[in-house]
């Protein structure tokens, strides 16, 4: 028994846009269909305040690419002496890279811009670390990375956050050497 029907009345061809049928068919398959994964850039991984911005462009460094100019600031860590910083929310503070995009006018217009700021939170997504340095990072894209390869793209953000993490972790480790009011080894 077909689904669908087709009934002639003088030339014209008349068929039901949805039948029950349909519905019912529709409905299955539609429940067979894997569900879509939803990998999502965490809001805990994301740079949200103008303030945190405005922190990492002023008291951070900065690492230069071909598509881009990435600014990093580290965070002070609460140890086990200090008091446990908390967000405004009252939630612990964040480990890890936090990190923020900024997108100017300059770059094109808004669909131009919306672009780049997709493909580099799918990038950032990609090959965010899981743990290391507590950091804010703030990517300044320059208007290169439309043209370039999604695949170069990832590239680069990798490569500024094993520069990020290799700078901070040196910055770390010399701060642990290093205390104020201690004697430097003699050399013989």
């Amino acid at each position: 028994m077909p689904l669908t029907f087709r009934v002639e009345t003088s030339g014209l061809w008349l068929q039901p846009q949805s039948t029950k049928a349909d519905a019912v068919l529709l409905t299955r398959l539609d429940s067979r269909m894997p569900t879509k994964k939803t990998a999502r850039f965490p809001r805990a991984a994301r740079l949200l305040r103008p303030a945190d911005f405005e922190r990492v462009y002023k008291q951070g460094r900065r690492h230069f690419s071909a598509c881009m100019t990435v600014f990093y600031w580290a965070r002070p860590e609460a140890g086990p002496d200090k008091m446990q910083t908390k967000t405004r929310a009252g939630a612990p503070a964040p480990h890890g890279l936090r990190v923020g995009f900024t997108v100017g006018r300059v770059l094109g217009g808004a669909v131009q811009r919306n672009r780049i700021k997709r493909r580099l939170r799918e990038a950032v997504r990609m090959t965010l670390p899981a743990a290391g340095v507590a950091a804010d990072v703030v990517i300044n894209p320059k208007k290169s990375l439309l043209a370039a390869d999604f695949a170069d793209v990832v590239n680069e953000v990798k490569r500024a956050f094993g520069v990020i993490e290799q700078k901070l972790s040196q910055k770390l480790s010399g701060k642990a050497t290093t205390r104020p009011g201690a004697a430097a080894p003699h050399e013989n």
